[in-house]
């Protein structure tokens, strides 16, 4: 069986020092390096996925920014989804960056905005996504090419763009994700696929119908895309089981420190993932092959979709049939789960990047 409406099918480079055998107990051989997110970004190369998501932490890790530019000459066909946290460096140099690393990458580059707080600093909820949209507007006009003349509250510039441009000589896609009110309206102003976190099928598809009317108030179409995490074995039981030994050295001390650490920790994302978690059965499992305890060491997506080949293609094909059109999937450890979801899975999707 495959699918007849296309998706695009991500991967997730741990450039944030998370991968892991056991969740919550470091392994000094999968802490985020050079080598290690190289092997997990070529990895998805040739097994064929569409785009990998290089994620970006402050005080976690390694820079997302330098590591795009080295893994593009790495890689032959894979887009690069590097995600770049507004407000955090001048917006020419950041434009001129990405014009440069999507030469480097031939094209390739897609970019995630990311809207949290600059580390040292906090702003309240909605100053800070006018930040982000001031940022988001003038960056793809940059990116365009275009003349900037704008004053906002938080960009105030006038100037001509830098002689160098994409690939394309346009802005590449924003894929942009977040739950407050003010992040919606960002994100239905000025993003190209909206991306969600975990959750049930019904509500991630009262998600894409919420932000089809919000787009549609700003004259736009969006995407749509999921982020969330995979365990795919040969039989239902074998996945479940290793959905328990990934937790199975966890405590909840731990599991609280590693999510502290994030800068998004008291988001209305966030708040969501622990809902899922504290309303899922005794296994953590919100519904048939959403596991939860995935978030019991992590601020963001905090599911997993866990079953054998078919159930998981079904999983997917049941989120592509409430409107989520791009994936972006992870596992643990990255590696050896990306290799095994492109032999059981990937060969069962048709799928094709966005853009």
């Amino acid at each position: 069986m495959t699918t007849t409406t296309p998706v695009e099918v991500a991967w997730f480079s741990a450039l944030c020092d998370d991968d892991y055998e056991f969740l919550g107990q470091p392994d000094p051989t999968l802490t985020s390096s050079w080598p290690h997110c190289r092997d997990i970004v070529q990895a998805a190369d040739r097994n064929g996925f569409d785009n990998v998501l290089l994620p970006s932490g402050y005080a976690l890790g390694i820079d997302s920014t330098a590591f795009a530019a080295a893994v593009a000459t790495h890689t032959s066909q894979i887009k690069l989804l590097l995600a770049v946290r507004m407000g955090e460096m001048w917006l020419p140099q950041l434009a001129r960056q990405l014009a440069t690393i999507d030469q480097m990458a031939e094209g390739r580059l897609t970019i995630n905005i990311i809207s949290s707080d600059i580390p040292g600093e906090t702003l309240a909820s909605e100053p800070r996504y006018q930040r982000t949209l001031e940022w988001m507007q003038v960056l793809r006009q940059l990116l365009n090419g275009e003349s900037i003349d704008f004053h906002g509250e938080f960009v105030d510039l006038t100037l001509e763009p830098a002689r160098a441009r994409t690939v394309s000589g346009t802005c590449p896609p924003f894929y942009f994700g977040g739950f407050s009110e003010p992040a919606k309206e960002v994100a239905a102003a000025a993003s190209d696929v909206f991306l969600t976190w975990p959750d049930t099928v019904a509500a991630v598809g009262e998600t894409v119908t919420d932000m089809r009317g919000r787009a549609e108030r700003y004259g736009r179409a969006l995407r749509y895309g999921l982020r969330a995490h995979v365990i795919v074995r040969e039989t239902e039981a074998e996945a479940r089981a290793a959905a328990d030994r990934l937790v199975s050295k966890l405590d909840a001390e731990t599991g609280e420190a590693i999510r502290g650490r994030s800068l998004d920790t008291a988001s209305v994302g966030v708040s969501r993932q622990s809902e899922l978690r504290e309303a899922a059965d005794d296994e953590g499992y919100a519904e048939p092959n959403l596991w939860t305890g995935v978030g019991r060491a992590r601020s963001g997506a905090g599911a997993a979709i866990v079953g054998d080949p078919d159930q998981v293609r079904d999983k997917i094909l049941a989120y592509r049939d409430v409107g989520i059109e791009a994936f972006i999937l992870s596992g643990y450890t990255h590696l050896d789960e990306c290799d095994r979801f492109a032999k059981y899975v990937l060969p069962e999707l048709e799928h094709a990047p966005l853009y």
